[in-house]
C-alpha cells in the first residue's frame, strides 16, 4: 500500500518546505512542522496541515504526539529533516555548540522517532526517512562536528532498518550532496559570530567550508522530486543519494587512500603548512 499521511520536520525553508509541497501535489496528506509555526502560514494556506515542533524540546515532541493521537492521525511516513550545522575548527568549537549539534541532529531525531513509532509498530507498517549527508561519509576540515552527527545518523538508521523490519517498517537513509538552502548562510554567520583564533591565518578557508554546500548546488525543488519518487517507489531503497557530489564524494572516500585524501584536503583548506 502506498503511503498516505506523511509528517516532515524542518519545513520553514529548503528541503522540508519543498518536499511538503511536492508530496501534497502528488495527493498525499502532509503534516509540515517547524519550530516557528508562523513560517508555515503559506503552506497552511495551501491546505497542508501544519504544527509547531521544536525537535530539541521533549515537551514539544510530546505535545505533537498527543495532538496526532487525539485527531486520529495514522502516520505512514516520518521524515526527519530538521537539522543544524555548526562549522569551524574542532579545537575551538565551544562545548555548547558541539552539544547543540548532537542534540538537534542526533538525539532529537531519535526522540521524535521513538515518540511516533508505536502506532506504526502496532499497525506493522510505515516508513522512517532520515536525512543524513555525504558529509557523514567524506569528512572535511572545519566541518568535523556536523560530519560526525551525520555519520551518527547513518549508523542509527542502519540499526533501525534491521530492528524495525519485523514490524513491517522501512527505514530510508538519504545522503544529500549540495542542495540550495539557508544552511551555508547560517553556518557562515555562526563562524563570524564566534571568530577563529589559532586558525586566523586561514579564516577565509574556514568561511569557504561553511558555504561549500551552496556551490553548484541542486535546487530544493529538484531534490524533493527525486526524493518523492524514491519514497513512493514500489520497493523503496535503503539508501538514496541526491544532489551535486552525492555520488562522487562517497566514491572518492572509497577509492582514494587515506594519506592521499588527507593531503588533498589539507592543501585545499590551506592546512599543508604550519599556522
Amino acid at each position: 500500500m502506498k503511503p498516505r499521511t506523511i509528517l516532515i520536520t524542518g519545513c520553514s525553508s529548503g528541503i522540508g518546505r519543498a518536499l511538503a509541497l511536492e508530496l501534497q501535489a502528488r495527493g498525499l496528506a502532509v503534516w509540515a512542522t517547524a519550530r516557528r509555526p508562523e513560517t508555515l502560514k503559506d503552506l497552511e494556506d495551501r491546505g497542508i496541515r501544519c504544527a509547531a515542533l521544536d525537535v530539541d524540546s521533549p515537551d514539544s515532541i510530546a505535545a505533537l504526539a498527543a495532538r496526532l493521537d487525539s485527531e486520529g492521525v495514522a502516520l505512514d511516513v516520518l521524515v526527519n529533516n530538521a537539522g543544524y550545522g555548526a562549522m569551524g575548527p574542532l579545537a575551538e568549537m565551544p562545548a555548547a555548540e558541539l552539544r547543540r549539534q548532537f542534540d538537534t541532529n542526533v538525539l532529537s531525531l531519535m526522540a521524535l522517532t521513538q515518540a511516533l513509532l508505536p502506532p506504526m509498530m502496532r499497525r506493522r507498517s510505515g516508513m522512517v526517512v532520515n536525512l543524513g549527508s555525504v558529509s557523514g561519509v567524506l569528512v572535511t576540515p572545519f566541518s568535523g562536528a556536523y560530519c560526525a552527527t551525520k555519520a551518527a545518523v547513518h549508523a542509527l538508521s542502519d540499526a533501525l532498518r534491521m530492528e524495525l523490519a519485523p514490524f513491517g517498517i522501512h527505514v530510508m537513509t538519504v545522503q544529500p550532496g549540495a542542495i540550495q538552502s539557508q544552511f551555508g548562510a547560517t553556518a557562515t554567520a555562526g563562524i563570524a559570530a564566534r571568530g577563529v583564533s589559532a586558525y586566523a591565518a586561514v579564516a577565509d578557508a574556514v568561511m569557504a567550508r561553511a558555504g561549500a554546500s551552496q556551490q553548484h548546488s541542486t535546487t530544493a525543488e529538484k531534490f524533493a522530486r527525486v526524493l518523492a519518487d524514491a519514497m513512493l517507489a514500489r520497493r523503496p531503497a535503503a539508501q538514496v543519494r541526491i544532489g551535486n557530489g552525492s555520488r562522487a564524494m562517497p566514491l572518492v572516500k572509497r577509492l582514494v587512500p587515506t594519506g592521499l585524501l588527507d593531503w588533498v584536503l589539507r592543501k585545499k583548506f590551506r592546512l599543508d603548512q604550519p599556522l
